[in-house]
């Protein structure tokens, strides 16, 4: 829901295939077209901003809506159900009537915000994830809400909106990110039993929004980058006008030096949104680096290297070799030369996100830049089964004019494309796809190996289904998409009964 816009207050985030719906529907027995394969038995779930309540366009920040999950089952070579929910915070329930959910555990995280950033299921249970320190939670399989989660006691101060999951092990690793921790950021590794086995404070040069990070089978890839904290949009709308330049002097001497006590942190929270600004924007004095941590060290065992600012909210994967006798560290990254510079509703108008390898000789410190790939893309992805080692092909969203590499203008004529890169040959495939379709992430679905059991043939690295939604504006119609990875032809297309507006991320959860 949205307040009346003008042409002074036009937000892009709350318009077109951005904007909010504004009712939860079940649906079941969707339409196909096509043929959906059998061995596909689960769930594919994406989450997403979308506001509860009206907004203010003037200040709306894409990242700051309530979170809303968006699911569909399937099994038997059909689509079972569709559900979207909201998750259900306190504000969401105020705003919908509901009664209040019960009192969180002060460790689940700084404050109730949006869970609105990814979703996926762990040890047996579905998880509505965000970052910077706010509140993460359960969800039924039917996407109802259960309640905050903080690992059964055993990790504190929120969690991550991207664990990486480590092939070998099956365990959640992951770097959490707080103006509340001070200078450090969390590393932490979630067992297969659904609790925090370790957890490690990396110390970082201040307050940075550290979105993701890279992991490969010997290191833990952290990227302290210069959008920080800043907390002239935190001060609580209470503080006299009078007060709130030495406020503000106060906040900006302890935020990113020192731990801030949870009752502060959630002040400065509820501040945050009660202003509508979004409290994270680029700081030309702060260091761009690159923090390379062995699994199994400690803060201290951190090296750190230089690079050119910039900034990244997506890794595509990492992995290191050797290479003339010395150890190689390779990331791919989808990297922005600028975010939140100009633009204050979200990650479009400062620069374009770019298809890039980093290298560093971790024997010398040399770092390389390689460009892979000069059209904007976002949301890249691999077979996770590659998560940590070397892969050969990865799989990203093309995204042209709109929101994301505009002018700050507001526009949101864009069309999207489906790129698969193949990093041995060099060359990049396009998908034909429907000009008429906006997509989203594709996640990768890998499928089962040909053969039975011992003697069954191993699968090729790209020999899987890619699953994700996207919106036909000739239609006005929500899908699912269903593509063979291998050639990018599509193979189903689940028609849905509402619009999905374009979120964040999303995952195949495989039936237990």
């Amino acid at each position: 829901m949205t307040s009346p816009q003008t042409a002074e207050t036009r937000n892009p985030y709350l318009e077109g295939f951005l904007a909010p719906v504004g009712a939860e529907v079940t649906a079941a027995d969707l339409p196909v077209t096509g043929h959906v394969p059998e061995h596909l038995d689960g769930r594919y779930l994406r989450n997403g901003p979308n506001p509860v309540a009206e907004v203010d366009p003037a200040t709306y920040h894409w990242f700051a809506g309530e979170g809303m999950v968006h699911g569909v089952a399937l099994r038997d070579g059909k689509a079972r159900w569709y559900r979207n929910r909201w998750v259900r915070s306190p504000g969401v329930c105020a705003a919908l009537g509901e009664p209040a959910p019960a009192p969180r555990s002060p460790r689940a995280g700084v404050i109730d915000g949006g869970p609105n950033t990814n979703v996926l299921t762990h040890a047996g249970r579905t998880l509505a994830l965000v970052e910077a320190g706010v509140v993460n939670y359960e969800l039924t399989d039917e996407l109802d809400t259960v309640g905050p989660c903080d690992f059964d006691g055993t990790l504190s101060g929120g969690y991550t909106a991207h664990p990486l999951r480590d092939p070998r092990s099956g365990e959640l690793h992951a770097v959490s990110y707080s103006f509340a921790r001070g200078r450090t950021v969390q590393y932490s590794v979630i067992g297969t039993d659904g609790r925090a086995r370790r957890t490690v404070g990396i110390a970082v040069t201040g307050s940075p929004m550290m979105h993701s990070f890279s992991l490969t089978d010997k290191y833990v890839v952290l990227y302290d980058l210069p959008v920080t904290f800043q907390p002239a949009p935190a001060l609580p709308t209470a503080v006299p006008r009078w007060l709130q330049q030495p406020a503000r002097l106060v906040i900006q001497s302890v935020i990113g030096r020192v731990k801030i006590p949870s009752p502060i942190a959630s002040m400065l929270s509820r501040g945050a949104q009660g202003s509508g600004g979004f409290p994270y924007s680029w700081n030309p004095n702060y260091p761009a680096r690159i923090g390379v941590l062995p699994r199994d060290g400690g803060n201290e065992d951190v090296r750190w290297f230089e690079i050119e600012p910039c900034y990244l909210y997506h890794p595509l994967n990492a992995y290191s070799e050797i290479r003339g006798g010395s150890e190689v560290l390779v990331l791919d990254v989808v990297r922005y030369a600028r975010m939140f510079e100009r633009d204050r509703h979200g990650p479009g108008g400062d620069s374009r996100p770019l298809l890039v390898r980093w290298t560093i000789n971790l024997a010398t410190g040399a770092l390389t830049t390689e460009s892979l790939d000069d059209r904007p893309q976002e949301f890249p992805r691999i077979n996770e089964a590659l998560v940590g080692g070397r892969h050969r092909y990865g799989y990203t969203v093309g995204i042209e004019g709109g929101f994301v590499v505009g002018d700050g203008s507001g526009s949101t004529e864009m069309s999207t494309a489906l790129y698969k890169h193949d990093y041995t040959s060099g060359s990049t495939t396009v998908a034909s796809l429907d000009p008429a379709l906006l997509i989203g992430e594709m996640c990768f679905v890998p499928n089962p190996p040909s053969g039975s059991g011992a003697n069954g043939k191993a699968r090729d690295e790209d020999d899987g289904i890619l699953m994700g939604y996207a919106y036909h504006r000739g239609h006005d119609e929500g899908q699912l998409l269903l593509l063979d990875a291998q050639t990018l032809e599509s193979m189903a297309t689940v028609h849905l009964p509402q619009r999905i507006p374009m979120g964040f991320h999303g995952n195949w959860a495989p039936r237990a």
